[in-house]
């Protein structure tokens, strides 16, 4: 297929600006597919902060993880995306190089908890903040819930508003697809912007 589905384009995209040795973030691990990718990105000398609410995602990930041998490579932490500013040592921000999110719910779980569109967006902000000049931000966004529709809604609206000097945002999508299959918004940082100091409230 020429044309690929979001997924696989976010993984094309994340291969593209990622070495050994880099420093990564999976935003949303779920059941760990994208953290295992990100961390045969980075190698043995790289690494890997993965991000979930759920203890179960964080359980299937490790699990994941250590049957592939790439446990030592990520470091996995029980907390909301949207701290993820607090989680990353300071000698790493503006180090990081990719950033994945796969929102929506935790496939073979609970469909009522998914990503909300306020939280992705705080996670976003803290992701361009955490990013290297150049580094890449892919959001695969599923539509075909209520709650997804909601959030694609929004984060195409705030994104759309962003300064071009500080980040070039694309959106890629089929259109003439049933089954709404999953759109992906890419993020390249291209220059400082004005972010807030996280909130020491969040945790």
């Amino acid at each position: 297929m020429i044309l690929p589905p979001a997924l696989a384009l976010s993984h094309q995209l994340i291969r593209q600006v990622t070495q050994p040795g880099d420093i990564v973030i999976d935003a949303t691990v779920g059941n760990g597919h994208d953290t295992c990718f990100l961390a045969e990105c980075v190698g043995p000398t790289g690494k890997v902060y993965g991000f979930d609410i759920q203890s179960l995602a964080l359980t299937r990930t490790a699990e994941r993880l250590l049957q592939q041998n790439l446990l030592e490579r990520v470091h996995l932490i029980h907390a909301g995306h949207e701290a993820m500013r607090q989680f990353i040592p300071d000698e790493h921000h503006g180090a990081i190089r990719a950033v994945m999110f796969n929102l929506g719910y935790l496939p073979g779980s609970d469909k009522s908890v998914t990503t909300q569109a306020d939280t992705t967006i705080a996670a976003l902000e803290a992701a361009l903040h955490l990013l290297t000049l150049g580094g890449l931000i892919s959001v695969v966004i599923y539509s075909g819930h209520p709650a997804g529709k909601m959030e694609q809604s929004a984060l195409y609206q705030w994104a759309s508003q962003l300064d071009q000097q500080a980040v070039h945002v694309a959106v890629y999508q089929f259109l003439n697809q049933k089954g709404n299959p999953p759109s992906l918004m890419a993020m390249e940082k291209k220059g400082d912007f004005p972010f807030q100091k996280p909130n020491p409230s969040i945790h």
